[in-house]
């Protein structure tokens, strides 16, 4: 009979045991990780374990209609992810939605809340300085001093320069019906902030009566005036109408909140630096000076110049003059007070930041400034309870196309099928542990069209299966025992396997390049499924099928085992050829 050929592959062949260990170690080892990471689950996308969808509307100013674009709403596109990944949001998903819409689904999770909050947040950002300021509405009469004011970047206690001031305390402490005012925070070498509340008491006073040091009668200055007064920064209404329509080169009036949670209320100046003109900014831990979590800023050439000027003019007026506002969507969201110019380009802004306000500060300076306006058209939530139907359906679709597969191959392999079924369940393990290690590691997240990729790769891997069965029983239709028709089946069902995986995996990773959203999720679930199709074949299905070749009830060609040679119409078993005998002629008498 025909013997396989001997050389490096019979040699690797007897071994498969090798194989099955390699297999068995890489999955006990990764499954450890999982555990040890304490992510046991993959991590489930928006459709399945909740989360908000948010559709905001692009807004042009009159005249402006054009500026919505594709180039202006891909960059706001870009903004907004760059937004939400510096929270450490996973699996959000930003894209337009025809010429005006963009999408935003943002899943359930420990920073959503916040993620949403910063989306939503679509105006420019501006650097205006503050004229006026004071504790708003009822949060006013609760405030008993001046002192009891800080900005929402007062964090930190008073400089040593400011401390050494006890007469500007007292008299700040010894007038309890004076105005509040926001406070001032001291900048030496960077742009910093402090809570010195008492620093600046008294001046607020008369800066409260006064909203600009060179205010005239005229008629905008008044309105502005009676705008201010009129504003109640605790009632959301008042805040949204707040600087509505005020052009950048016009002062306003603005709402901010303070370290206390309470309302601030200010006068700004006309904006003197734009959100575009910041080129990058960071939460940093810093331990050489023992600030903390601060915020540092890098300029852009034309921005240093102008920071450098705007700084400039603030150091040379009294406090709280002397403060400049970051403003976002008409929201001053921090206030730092200015001692001297800073003209390196760069500031920080320091003071007891938690890592988290250190973190959505650096974002609003880093992504704020969005090329174009944005109104929330809509604002949907997914329940946990639906995702959970979701992912319930497709489980059951997937149980089900596994079931039908179990039940093909028991009654057309029989005996084969425990092979098969073996190496799918050796597959489920490595995507199942694979998945959820990816969740922690790269954000990856199972979504509905991500199931739905796992679903159709239980055909790809039972298809590499049946192709390597067919060329066993093709083998020993030609009459071959079974264990050289495994070896010799196994090199030409190796050449198509690998070849249908690989086009499966191509289309996969183009499916992947050239969509957006949740068919990513399809395309990198069918990819990976793919790779490990090829892992069990090669590691585990081609060494199981090896060594259950040297039992007897496979061997043997028992008609259970779906290997019996009458039922798949063998030919008579192989024999080595004779040699021919002489051919027949006339008898030789001498011979006879």
């Amino acid at each position: 009979m025909a013997a396989p050929k001997k050389g490096r592959n019979a040699s690797a062949q007897s071994k498969p045991g090798r194989s099955l260990a390699l297999i068995l170690i890489a999955i006990v080892a990764l499954t450890g990780g999982m555990f040890a990471s304490g992510h046991n689950t993959p991590r489930l996308g928006i459709d399945l374990a909740g989360g908000t969808s948010i559709t905001l509307r692009a807004v042009a100013e009159p005249g402006q209609e054009s500026a919505i674009n594709k180039t202006n709403m891909d960059t706001a596109v870009e903004i907004m992810e760059r937004r939400v990944n510096g929270l450490g949001v996973s699996e959000a998903e930003v894209q337009t939605q025809g010429d005006k819409n963009i999408i935003v689904n943002i899943p359930k999770g420990t920073n959503s809340r916040e993620a949403r909050d910063q989306v939503g947040t679509t105006a420019k950002l501006y650097f205006r300085p503050v004229l006026t300021t004071e504790i708003s509405g009822a949060d006013a009469t609760a405030s008993p001093s001046p002192s009891a004011s800080s900005s929402a970047s007062d964090k930190a206690s008073g400089s040593a320069d400011e401390s050494a001031s006890p007469s500007a305390s007292e008299s700040a402490s010894a007038s309890p019906s004076a105005s509040s005012t926001s406070q001032g925070r001291a900048v030496t070498d960077a742009l910093k902030a402090d809570a010195t509340p008492s620093a600046t008491g008294s001046a607020s006073a008369s800066a409260s009566a006064s909203p600009s040091a060179s205010a005239s009668a005229s008629d905008a200055d008044s309105k502005l005036q009676a705008a201010y007064t009129k504003l109640d920064c605790t009632d959301k209404a008042a805040r949204a109408k707040a600087g509505e329509g005020v052009k950048p080169s016009e002062s306003t009036v603005a709402c901010g909140q303070n370290a206390q949670g309470q309302w601030q209320k200010y006068i700004l100046g006309p904006a003197a630096v734009d959100g575009t003109d910041v080129d990058d900014a960071q939460a940093v831990f810093n331990t050489q000076t023992g600030a903390g979590w601060t915020v540092t800023m890098d300029f852009t050439d034309g921005g240093a110049k102008k920071f450098a000027d705007i700084t400039g003019k603030l150091a040379k007026n009294q406090s709280p003059q002397n403060q400049f506002a970051i403003v976002l969507d008409n929201e001053v969201v921090s206030d730092p007070y200015v001692s001297q110019a800073l003209t390196g380009g760069n500031a920080e802004i320091s003071g007891s930041f938690t890592q988290e306000e250190a973190q959505s500060l650096a974002n609003m300076l880093s992504y704020g400034a969005l090329p174009l306006s944005f109104k929330e058209d809509s604002v949907t939530t997914v329940t946990p309870a639906l995702g959970g139907d979701q992912l319930r359906a497709g489980l059951i679709a997937g149980a089900i196309g596994l079931a039908l597969v179990v039940v093909y191959l028991l009654v057309y392999y029989r005996g084969l099928s425990f092979i098969a079924m073996a190496s799918l369940l050796v597959s489920a393990a490595l995507t199942y542990v694979i998945m959820s290690l990816l969740g922690p590691t790269i954000g990856f997240a199972l979504n509905l069209p991500a199931v739905c990729g796992a679903i159709v790769a239980i055909g790809i891997t039972a298809d590499s299966f049946i192709v390597y069965f067919e060329r066993v029983r093709d083998e020993i239709r030609e009459g071959r025992s079974l264990r050289p028709a495994v070896e010799r089946a196994w090199p030409r069902a190796r050449r198509t396997i690998l070849v249908s995986d690989f086009v499966s995996f191509l289309a996969a990773a183009v499916l992947f390049i050239v969509t957006v959203g949740k068919v990513q999720g399809f395309a990198f679930t069918l990819g990976l499924t793919t790779v490990l199709d090829v892992v069990v074949v090669f590691l585990f299905t081609k060494p199981l099928l090896t060594l259950m070749a040297r039992r007897k009830f496979f061997a043997s060609g028992h008609k259970w085992s779906g290997l019996d040679p009458r039922s798949l119409g063998a030919k008579p078993p192989l024999r080595r050829t004779r040699r021919p005998s002489r051919p027949a002629g006339p008898v030789d008498p001498k011979e006879a």
